[in-house]
């Protein structure tokens, strides 16, 4: 379970400091990720395709990891903020679940989006 962890964390780290030199070394070469929003991507040169186009104009200012679930996958529980060039700074909750190869690379990770605006409507 450590090594899915590390990986997982690598995988932040990598936005936060807008690297992706490093992901062949966490995605199989078709490995399927889709966003909380809607778009899939097919492929780790799909991956790092938008991984590039993303950071031309946008910067993570965090992604904290609040808590791993770990069976047979992983579920990772989330904060996500960032900035894209010229708005203001955004943020939301989110988990992920990952599915993993033999040789422990992410296969399949799908998010999951929970806006950070959240009310009791019977309080």
């Amino acid at each position: 379970m450590k090594q899915r962890e590390d990986t997982i964390r690598k995988w932040f780290s990598l936005w936060l400091d807008s690297r992706e030199a490093e992901l062949s070394d966490l995605f199989t070469e078709d490995a399927v990720y889709i966003e909380s929003w809607g778009p899939e991507y097919y492929g780790r040169e799909m991956i790092a395709r938008w991984f590039r186009d993303w950071h031309r104009s946008g910067q993570v200012l965090s992604w904290d990891i609040q808590e791993f679930l770990n069976s047979e996958n992983t579920v990772v529980r989330w904060y996500f903020q960032c900035q894209i060039s010229g708005e203001a700074p955004t943020g939301f909750d989110g988990l992920s679940l990952i599915r993993w190869s033999v040789d422990e690379k992410i296969a399949f990770l799908q998010e999951y989006a929970c806006t950070k605006k959240r009310y009791c409507p019977y309080g």
